[in-house]
């Protein structure tokens, strides 16, 4: 394997993902010259860009750098990718992200987060703690992290806070000396197969716990029984079962206090500044890996209180009197159900109206039943058309798959401008945009046209 700290010059494919996009930060941080190439612009390139990472968008052979000293791909690049075809049939050395990641992290102490969803809060807010308290560590998160515009920041301390990815079995590559696991639902069908093989895939990740290390789980997975560590704490946000939980919660104003409940002590008034139920769960997960690395309490009270969040996880948009916009970035189920249910707590006496982009037909052909459920919690539901991402489309697989499956009366499928249209007509007052694809490009439009005055 090549000797990662000595690369000069690095090339990715695929560079504007959230992954990808912390790596080549990572990179540059450390004195590489990093170029790439992503299919489209988005917001995270052009930052990219502005940090002095070259970006295009073109997958052209001719826009290449022919010197580089490592070519990094995500696995979602197409197979006929013609860059990534050429550096392989040239013989660079050509890695996937998670080689590069797995790599990077060989020789430090690291904290892995992984889980069907959540992970990508839990990671944010123990990387938070970690800084703000003045612990340390290196951060390489799945999401923007609010407080500091950025997915990827560094430390001379020698610890890692890391998302550990699921798909393409890419969390196997870490070597976790902590490891969170939030969830282990039917997801990436397309690449286990079965739900039976998802699971197995995080039994196997717990099992790369070093020895001496701590693993932390929501208490009733599946699978917990087969956890093989020396220390292993469960986690939950109202089970008294669980090693730690919270209780006393209460709504201050769109935001929750708490008590946390531990074996050992606790913290009381915890104060969270984030909306949805889910979410005091993930600081409890935070919590107890902070507490499991001697944080003091009041620096841990203080890392939550002052966490802003993650960019598209309950990101208020709009948040005054009358007029609440959500965004957020589920695409699972589970991830919509407790979105929903978690606004709808919030703000128990507004009609709640989302807006659902379903993401790869694969996914909405495996857990179409399970989108109509979580979407029926809602008061009015519109759906968009599929967003594909790296698939191609399926027969018969679209969006009114969802829509015929749902009971409520008030849904509809429309495409981007009549959705527009019909904000601006209806003016509803609770909306939650939600989706991983790229109704994110939708959400300053959206915002505007509520916003705009007759």
């Amino acid at each position: 394997m090549i000797d990662i700290k000595n690369i000069r010059k690095i090339y990715f494919i695929g560079i504007g993902g959230i992954g990808m996009s912390a790596l080549a930060r990572y990179f540059k941080f450390h004195g590489s010259s990093v170029s790439g190439y992503d299919k489209t612009e988005t917001a995270l390139t052009k930052e990219l860009v502005k940090e002095g990472i070259e970006v295009h968008y073109t997958d052209d052979v001719d826009l290449i750098p022919g010197d580089a000293e490592l070519v990094v791909y995500t696995p979602a690049v197409p197979k006929e990718h013609k860059e990534l075809n050429f550096y392989r049939q040239q013989g660079y050395t050509v890695l996937k992200r998670s080689d590069v990641l797995g790599e990077i992290t060989k020789s430090s102490f690291n904290i892995c987060v992984a889980g069907t969803h959540g992970k990508t809060t839990i990671t944010t807010m123990i990387a938070h703690i970690l800084r703000d308290s003045g612990y340390g560590c290196n951060a390489f998160l799945g999401g923007i992290a609010v407080n500091y515009n950025s997915n990827f920041w560094s430390s001379e301390k020698n610890v890692c806070v890391v998302e550990a990815d699921e798909y393409d079995r890419s969390f196997l590559k870490l070597n976790p000396d902590i490891a969170v696991i939030t969830a282990m639902d039917a997801d990436h069908l397309d690449i286990y197969g079965t739900e039976e093989a998802v699971q197995q895939a995080f039994v196997d990740f717990a099992g790369k716990v070093k020895k001496g290390g701590l693993l932390v789980s929501k208490i009733g997975l599946k699978r917990e029984h087969d956890f093989v560590v020396s220390h292993h704490e469960t986690y939950s946000l109202s089970d008294t079962n669980a090693d730690v939980y919270a209780q006393n919660i209460r709504t201050d104003r769109g935001s929750y206090r708490f008590d946390l409940i531990m074996k050992e002590g606790g913290l009381n008034d915890v104060l969270l500044n984030m909306g949805g139920m889910h979410n005091v769960e993930n600081a409890v997960a935070a919590i107890t890996v902070a507490h499991g690395l001697g944080i003091e309490d009041e620096k841990i009270k203080r890392g939550i209180a002052t966490f802003k969040g993650v960019k598209r996880r309950f990101e208020y948009i709009i948040k005054k009197e009358g007029e609440i916009f959500i965004d957020d970035y589920a695409h699972h189920p589970e991830e919509l159900k407790a979105l929903i249910q978690g606004t709808k707590g919030l703000f128990p006496s507004m009609k709640c109206t989302v807006i659902f982009q379903p993401h790869l037909y694969s996914r909405t052909r495996d857990l179409a039943d399970g989108f109509a459920k979580s979407l029926d919690l809602a008061d009015q539901v519109i759906l968009l058309p599929i967003y594909p991402a790296r698939e191609l489309p399926v027969e018969g697989i679209t969006s009114e798959m969802i829509l015929n499956k749902m009971k409520i009366t008030e849904k509809k499928i429309l495409d981007r401008q009549a959705l527009l249209n019909w904000i601006k007509d209806q003016r509803p007052e609770l909306v939650i945009t939600a989706g991983a694809g790229d109704i994110d490009m939708l959400i300053m439009p959206i915002k505007e046209a509520l916003e705009k005055k007759y």
